[in-house]
């Protein structure tokens, strides 16, 4: 899953810096604009940080999963990533 959704992320622009940490790696432009952090062998949540967007569809608020995310999306299989995570991702990104 991983590495599908580093694909699509590098096609969004040169700018994005990858930053490992301990438990995630962060996805940062100007700011940060999503982590991506494997919180069970079989889920990788999505971290957001898209401040006006409505939780709909994949997207949910992240309530006190992440303090430095507004939302989150759940991945439990390759299938998951498609255009609505490449889509919420696109926009967290454009507004870092």
């Amino acid at each position: 899953m991983y590495d599908k959704l580093m694909k699509e992320v590098e096609k969004f622009g040169k700018e994005v810096e990858i930053a490992p940490k301990k438990a995630y790696v962060s996805l940062r432009r100007n700011k940060q604009f999503a982590i991506l952090q494997p919180s069970t062998k079989t889920r990788l949540d999505i971290g957001l940080n898209l401040k006006d967007a409505d939780p709909q569809g994949k997207l949910e608020a992240a309530g006190s999963w992440n303090s430095m995310c507004s939302h989150r999306i759940r991945a439990t299989d390759l299938k998951d990533i498609d255009a609505e995570v490449v889509k919420w991702l696109k926009m967290a990104y454009e507004n870092s």
